[in-house]
């Protein structure tokens, strides 16, 4: 049982063959591309308007300098968007539930941020580690706990996101298992636990975009930090 549940969750392999790099190129190859006509169709014009909604609202608050991460930040949005919402149809692999993934994705964007702080504003970046205000006899401890902080970003991002998808996949198949032991047994029963399927179904989806959005907002408050 609970290696049925987990093989899910395994990268996928066909004649020696790791597929997670055809599953992690296919999103790419599903989002339209714009057009050399005066008129876009629906598809692309609900497209664009969303990359722009999405793109006023996490860079409003930053200044010029950190308007340049938004190229990369959107397409890591669509990306990762993508990625969660491809992985909950039937018989498809999410390369988002694996961790190595997900962490592979925020440190090197997060250790960017950081970078970018001590080169630009060394000192504005040094002082977070330590608040204003801070008692003399508080201040080493005060700044072991604010670098520990510091350097538990990047994990608790991929653990976030990785955490969240699995914990979905694993109830979507528990509930999906519990309709079909149900239903020759106990029918009545079956169809209210399919009810709970089809709406824990919903909850995921929003689960799925929800997460891909807090990945790149926490990003770019790291970045707003250090611009």
């Amino acid at each position: 049982m609970t290696l049925s549940l987990f093989d899910q969750f395994m990268s996928p392999w066909f004649l020696g063959t790791p597929l997670l790099a055809i599953s992690l190129v296919l999103p790419w190859m599903l989002i339209p591309t714009p057009s050399f006509r005066w008129m876009n169709n629906r598809l692309i014009t609900v497209q664009a308007w969303f990359i722009n909604r999405f793109t006023q609202q996490t860079f409003l608050p930053l200044n010029v300098e950190g308007h340049k991460w938004a190229l990369l930040l959107t397409s890591l949005m669509v990306f990762l968007l993508s990625l969660n919402i491809l992985g909950l149809l039937p018989y498809t692999f999410t390369p988002t539930t694996q961790l190595s993934l997900n962490l592979g994705l925020a440190i090197p964007l997060w250790l960017a941020t950081v970078i970018i702080g001590l080169r630009n504003q060394p000192t504005a970046a040094m002082g977070h580690l330590l608040p204003e205000g801070t008692p003399t006899p508080l201040i080493p401890i005060l700044i072991i706990i604010e670098t520990i902080s510091l350097l538990i970003r990047p994990f608790a991002l991929g653990v976030r996101l990785t955490a969240n998808l699995t914990a979905g996949h694993l109830l979507i198949q528990l509930v999906s298992m519990a309709v079909l032991v149900l239903l020759p047994l106990m029918p009545v029963v079956a169809i209210l636990t399919a009810v709970l399927l089809l709406m824990l179904t919903l909850l995921e989806i929003a689960v799925a975009m929800i997460q891909a959005y807090v990945f790149v907002l926490l990003l770019s408050l790291y970045l707003q930090e250090n611009v």
